[in-house]
């Protein structure tokens, strides 16, 4: 039952990260054979600025809920059939405490930095910094007359390294992993409105649109496959944080 679990959820991800992939493909394609398009609607860019600008918002707000997010661990369940050999190891020495909404636990170290006394969760400080400077950006250039300076072919390709990168950002540690999730939230802006200015479509911004959606549920499914995987190769009997959660 444990191997079908894990076939079926390594295959969920392959699937995942291969049609991410293929997005960012996409969008890559579209500055080198670019559709002839370029309509003149007045709603185009308010329409789609609302739209990703509420994405950013959302996933702002995300930020703020660290227990909701805590839930990516899966650490309520009462079965561990994918553990099954922990009995034969000693019992878990960890705080059942959270730092950075992560287990106290060596095993979650890379995952967090500190400033001082506090510690934060890396990947979602680096979502909030990302998601409030797409969103400034978002209100820069679909509603007001910013100009971008920087041609549509850099931004685009730029933006296709950051969410490549950002994807993967797990096999990092601290500081780099939050600088990537950073750079994962402004590379699907700045695809965005790179393509924005070379195509003026509607479908196309659409189109893109969904892709971050998608390329965000890719990352916080690796991300979740990675926490999964920390503590299925976790070499202990018992847990604190666990056995709380259980309880």
């Amino acid at each position: 039952m444990a191997m079908s679990q894990n076939l079926s959820r390594s295959f969920h991800i392959t699937y995942l990260v291969l049609v991410s992939f293929l997005g960012l493909f996409l969008a890559g394609m579209l500055t080198v054979y670019p559709p002839n398009v370029h309509e003149s609607l007045l709603w185009r860019k308010p329409l789609i600025g609302s739209i990703f600008g509420l994405i950013c918002v959302f996933g702002i707000l995300a930020v703020f809920f660290p227990k909701r997010c805590s839930r990516i661990f899966d650490f309520g369940k009462e079965e561990k059939p994918s553990r099954p050999y922990l009995g034969k190891f000693a019992s878990h020495r960890t705080s059942s405490t959270l730092q950075g909404h992560h287990p106290d636990c060596e095993n979650f170290a890379a995952h967090v930095f500190r400033i001082g006394d506090k510690t934060f969760c890396a990947a979602c400080t680096g979502l909030l910094l990302g998601g409030l400077s797409a969103l400034a950006g978002t209100l820069l250039y679909f509603f007001s007359d910013w100009g971008v300076e920087l041609s549509s072919f850099l931004m685009v390709w730029v933006g296709v390294l950051g969410v490549g990168s950002g994807l993967f950002q797990f096999k990092f540690r601290s500081f780099v992993r939050l600088f990537l999730n950073i750079f994962f939230v402004l590379g699907t802006f700045f695809i965005l409105i790179g393509v924005d200015k070379l195509v003026h479509s509607v479908m196309v911004d659409l189109f893109l649109v969904a892709l971050t959606v998608f390329w965000l549920f890719t990352r916080i499914s690796l991300s979740q496959w990675d926490h999964e995987r920390i503590c299925y190769v976790c070499k202990v009997a018992t847990c604190e944080f666990v056995d709380k959660k259980k309880g």
